[in-house]
Formats: structure tokens, sequence, C-alpha cells
């Protein structure tokens, strides 16, 4: 973008703006607009663009909208190339805070590991979700569960024994959801439940003791798995033989088929026993009361050898688990051992991240060095960040006397002051700033007052990153203040060429730009050598009378003299050009007074001057300002020296002369209460706008010239 064509009617109060930036040989505009003319309203404005919403007229709302903002190739511009930075706003984050962590070599070898190891764990869990009868997608949060909430990893990792053993998978035909969900687990653990269940493990428990065969250690399920071995090696086929002890003598077992039906033979006469049934028959009325536990009820008919696992059901969990791994051996140590290649990288890859300087370290380092608050800042999780796209921690450490705490941001902000506040919101703003540096994002920055209610030493750590960001070739910007010092200073740091500088102004149908002067100093770069305009002449008095004041002193003559011009004194009628010349000359001695002639009264030049000002059209004017607003003084403090009529009174004054004038006229006149309105406003709008000096002439470029003109025409009593 070189150029930037503005068009907007009725926008949030601008009645009508129409202006073309040029940002082809300078990147920054600036524009210094007095409270309520247009600084935020133009901001609301591009912020609506920014976010793709449309703007209005909120008083008027229904005053026809246009809104044209576009470049040199007449296309609007694209709302992400849009940021507008406000004043302030608390709840503002950038979006784009994570972006700055992503070291795109380490991301790339560290989501490849991932990958491959995301694959197989996808691959292992679709068969968990088949085996258990899970549908929900957090299956891995209920298996940690089962194991005491162990991360999934390091369960596999725990668990690898277990399923490489060899073992047969006891419960690998038990569907977990029919016993592990809330309903059933509700019932489960009862107390009347409980009470059943442990008597008929106890039971069960001493039938097993009875057992010719099975034994505490040695059940149905151990045996089946040592069967199971056994024929699956080809124990049987190769002639060999088993010999189970019945507590008398031994019975040798031949063939896999005879050892299953001894084993099956044994656990049949445990569960079948009439008394462990009426055991049963108990739970089982229980098990009736209700559908879900009818449905349990008879899943546990289909598989009574699981009761005695009801006792415990938290080992019970664990154990369905490692049986659905062993069930899916295949699949189990593929992962394993994709995971355990990758581990090792991992953690290479993790140092080198927390080691590693990051743009997030960059705009911390910004934040801490440059900003004069009473905490600094540090990052907890960088490694987290760059390789898992996680929410960045920021630590916010406390200090105070020596003494330094980490704290949270909440309570950070409840003890900071408003600056400070608006200073952790200005490390947002840097953070969305570099991370699109970073991206190479072409972007518009409408900065809103972002220094106003800053101390010193911070302000000018705003201006020195925004003199940065004008540095970087993909950024523009329109700066907008009402803070004629920060203003200047940006002009003169080199932030804003002067030729982009603009001052804002508003007649009745529209908001006006208009190239800035007087920006370092009016009285040097304008007027000084320009004296043969009336205007400048006037104007530049106050100016003279101050440099007077500052290398002489108030006693001097001249300085007298000069202070005549700008209140109505005994002399002030007898002061020539000529007088005036001579002041000037005394007082600056290269600078070159017009030829004019020098026995014209200076007051009567000021007052034609003052009435030429009537008629001058809209806009800065600044000079015009200094004009009327010297020759109202005047004006009134003529026409109430005249009402007074007491010339011992009024040379008796020596300090704010309009003010005792308009008390004394007020003692006088106490009737005159229009005249008396007009006075009062003379005394409110003019000083500031006469007494004005190199360092501060803020006020007269706020005040309107309409105002100024029509206060002078009141004047005419």
């Amino acid at each position: 973008m070189e150029k930037l064509n503005i068009n907007l009617e009725n926008c949030y109060g601008i009645k009508k703006l129409n202006k073309e930036f040029d940002f082809s040989s300078h990147r920054v505009v600036a524009i210094y607009a007095s409270n309520g003319i247009m600084k935020t309203s133009l901001a609301k404005t591009f912020s609506d663009l920014s976010d793709g919403e449309n703007s209005k007229d909120l008083m008027f709302p229904d005053r026809e909208t246009i809104r044209e903002i576009k470049d040199e190739t007449h296309n609007e511009l694209i709302q992400k190339n849009i940021f507008v930075i406000e004043p302030y706003n608390e709840q503002f984050n950038s979006e784009k805070v994570s972006t700055l962590l992503v070291d795109a070599k380490l991301k790339t070898i560290y989501d490849n590991i991932y990958k491959k190891i995301d694959g197989e764990k996808h691959e292992l869990v679709k068969k968990l979700k088949q085996l258990s009868g899970l549908n929900t997608n957090d299956i891995e949060e209920e298996i940690s569960r089962s194991f005491s909430n162990k991360k999934f990893f390091d369960i596999v990792e725990e668990v690898e024994r277990e399923v490489s053993s060899g073992e047969k998978p006891k419960f690998a035909n038990i569907v977990y959801n029919e016993i592990f969900n809330e309903k059933v687990l509700d019932f489960l653990r009862t107390k009347d439940f409980k009470k059943q269940i442990t008597e008929y493990i106890e039971k069960y428990n001493d039938l097993l003791s009875k057992s010719k065969y099975l034994k505490h250690g040695f059940d149905h399920y151990k045996a089946s798995a040592i069967q199971k071995n056994l024929k699956d090696n080809g124990f049987f086929i190769a002639q060999h033989s088993v010999n189970l002890y019945n507590g008398i003598s031994k019975q040798e077992i031949r063939t896999g088929e005879d050892f299953e039906n001894v084993i099956q033979e044994e656990k049949n006469a445990i569960l079948n026993d009439v008394e462990l049934s009426k055991k049963w028959e108990e739970i089982d009325k229980k098990l009736s009361a209700n559908t879900e536990l009818r449905k349990l009820r008879d899943y546990l008919v289909a598989n009574k050898e699981i009761l005695p696992k009801l006792e415990n059901l938290e080992t019970f969990a664990t154990e369905i688990w490692i049986s659905y791994f062993i069930e899916q051996k295949y699949l189990f140590e593929n992962l394993l051992n994709e995971y355990k290649n990758g581990k090792k990288e991992i953690e290479k890859i993790v140092d080198k991240a927390k080691k590693q300087e990051t743009d997030w370290k960059t705009v911390i380092d910004i934040f801490n060095s440059r900003f004069f608050v009473p905490f600094e800042l540090k990052l907890e999780n960088q490694d987290d960040v760059i390789l898992k796209s996680v929410v960045p921690i920021i630590k916010f450490i406390f200090k105070d006397l020596g003494q330094s705490i980490t704290v949270r941001k909440d309570d950070l902000l409840r003890v900071l002051s408003g600056g400070e506040k608006k200073a952790l919101y200005l490390l947002n703003i840097i953070f969305e700033v570099e991370a699109r540096k970073k991206a190479s994002q072409e972007t518009l920055f409408i900065v809103d007052d972002i220094a106003d209610s800053f101390d010193y030493k911070n302000k000018y750590a705003i201006i020195q990153y925004l003199k940065e960001i004008s540095e970087e070739n993909i950024f523009k910007q329109i700066i907008l203040t009402h803070n004629f010092d920060f203003f200047r200073t940006i002009e003169s740091r080199n932030i804003v060429d002067y030729s982009n500088c603009f001052f804002c102004y508003k007649t009745k149908n529209e908001v006006r730009l208009e190239k800035a002067t007087g920006i370092k100093n009016p009285f040097i770069k304008d007027w000084k050598n320009n004296l043969n305009k009336s205007k400048n002449l006037i104007a530049s008095v106050p100016f003279v009378r101050n440099i007077i004041e500052y290398t002489k002193g108030e006693d001097m003559e001249d300085y007298k003299k000069l202070t005549s011009l700008l209140h109505w004194k005994a002399d002030t009628e007898s002061i020539l050009i000529k007088d005036l010349k001579e002041i000037f000359q005394r007082a600056i001695p290269s600078i070159t007074f017009p030829d004019i002639n020098e026995t014209d009264k200076v007051v009567d030049k000021i007052f034609i001057e003052s009435e030429n000002c009537l008629t001058a059209s809209e806009g800065i004017n600044f000079e015009n300002k200094i004009v009327l607003s010297i020759g109202i003084r005047l004006k009134a403090e003529r026409y109430m020296v005249s009402k007074i009529n007491d010339s011992s009174f009024v040379s008796s004054i020596n300090s704010d002369q309009t003010f005792a004038l308009t008390k004394k006229y007020k003692e006088l006149n106490s009737t005159e209460t229009r005249i008396i309105t007009i006075l009062n406003e003379v005394n409110l709008t003019t000083p500031d706008n006469i007494h004005l000096n190199s360092f501060m002439y803020e006020p007269i470029l706020d005040m309107s010239d309409e105002h100024l003109k029509e206060l002078y025409k009141k004047l005419d009593f």
C-alpha cells in the first residue's frame, strides 16, 4: 500500500472526511486532533473495518453512512491487515502470541516423531474402544483414572512386562462399559451389595481351597493360561505330559483337550455349588430392580467368574485394561517401540527448546528493559509452547524493597496503578506487532493516543517502539493524538516526517486535515523571517516578550512596552511601529523587520488584522488565533477601563489585569449580566492563547477558530 484514500460520512460523529495519505516516501502519518473532533471516531471506524462490522452514526443511526477506505488501486483494505491500537483495553490479549515461540525446524522434527507415535496410538485406541464398549473420545482419561491418573505413555511403559509375559488375557472378553458406567458403579458401591459380594467371595474362596487342583495363586485363570501356552507351543504334540496333583496322587494329562476339560470341571464344580448358588440368588434379586441392573445381571450370569473381582473395582479396572493390551499385543508393542524410539529424540528437542532464544524472549526483554513498572516478566513453559502449541504461561514477579514474589495476573492488576496497568496492556500490543513482523504480514496500524497518561519514562519507551515499527517496510502507521507534546516529539524523533504531520479541525459540515505548521516553534520556523505579514508580526509579540523576560527580566522597559500591547495600559495607544521595531531588534539583533510605516500605531494594526481574521476561512490558523485573542483582550479591557473610569485603579494593577478589571466592573455594573457573561468568557478563553511560549502552545491549537471570531464580535458593546 503506497496511498490510502479515506472517504467517510456519518461515522461515529464524523459528518464528512475526505483525505488521501501518501505512504510512498514515509511510512507514518501523524494527526493532531483536540478532544471531541474525530480521533476516537476514526479509530473506531478502522476497527469496524478490521472486524468486518458496519460503521454508523450512534446519535443518528438513520443517517446514510459511507465508509470507503481504499489503497491506490481502489481496493478496500484487507481486514487482517488493519490493527487498531486503542489507548487502553484491559481485556485485549493477542491471539498470535503462541506463534512467536514456534521454531519451524524443531517443531517439524517434533511433529514428525509424534505423527508416527500418534498413528500407532490411534490404531490401538480404536481397538480399545471396540473392546471396552466406550463411545467417548476421552478413553485415554478413562484409562488414566484406572491407573491412579497416570499419563497414557507412563501406563504403557509400566505394563510392558505384563503384556510381554505371554499370559493369557484374563478379561479380554469383558466389556468394560457394562460394569464401569455411572449407574452400575453406584449400585456396586452400595453397602448391601458389598456385604453380599463379600459373602459370595468368602464362599468362593472356601470352595477354591477345597478344589482338587485349583488353589489360591493357581485359580482357573492361571490354569487356563498355562494350558493355552502349552498347547500353542506344541507341548502335547511333542508327546509330553503334565502331572496334576490332587492332594493324594498325581494324574497324568497327555493332551491339551484333557487339560482344558479338567480345569473346566473344577471351575463348574465351584460355580455350581449349591451354597454358592444361593449366594448368587441373593445378588440376583438385587440385580432385578431396574433395566440397567437387569442388563448387568444378564452379563454376570454369562460371566459368573468375574463376581469375585467386584469386591475391588479399582484393581479390576486395571486388570481389564491390561487384558485388552495383551489381546492387542501386536498393536501395543508397535506403539511402545515407536514411543521408545522417539522418546530420546524428543528429550533432546525439548532441551533445545528450553534453551532456545525465541521471539517471545525478545518481547519480554523489550518490556522488562524499557518499561518502568514494579514487576518483571518470565516465560514459564517455553518448551511446551514451542513443541505442543499450548497456551504460554507468563510469570509475573512483583518487586518491592529488595523482595520479590511470583503473583497471578489478576492479583497483580489489583495493586497496579492505572499507568502500570496500561504498561501491561502494551505487552500484548508488542506481542501482536512482533507476531505480525515474524509472519511478514503487511499491516496498517491505527495508533490511538497509546502514550496518553504515561509518565515520561514510559512515554519515551513507547516512542522508541513506535520508531522501531516505523522502520519495518511491511508496516504503515496512522498515529492519532490530542497531546501536542507527544505529536511534536514523534516528529522530532523522525518517526513521522514533517510533511506527513496534520492538524485536524472541524467545521459545521465536515472534518478537515491540513498540513501541520509550527510543530517545533512557529516563531522560529514560520514567523521570524516572514514578519512582513502583519498577522505574523502581531502574533510574534508574545514570543519576543518571552525572550526579553527570559534574557533580561520583567523590569526591562521593552518588556513593559510589549505588555502594553497585550493589556490595555495608559501608553497602549501611543506605541508605534517604530517602537516595536526597536524592541524586536534589541531582543533579536539578526531579525529582519518589515519595511512598513513606522508612524502607525501598533494597536490600530492589531484591530485591523483582528477584523481581517473574521473573514478568514476556517482552519488551524495558528497566527489568526493569537491575533484574535490579543484583539479580544484589548477590546474588552479598553471597554472596561472606559467604564470604570479610574486611572489610579488601573495603574495600580500589577498582575492578572483582565481578571482585576472584570471584578471591578462587576462591582460597579452588577446588573449588566449579558456583558459580564461575555467578559467572563474573555477571561476564560484568552490567557493561554496569549501567554504562550515555545514549550506550551497546545491550548490555542485546541481552540476553535469560529469560537474566537464569535467572541470578538460579541464585544461590540
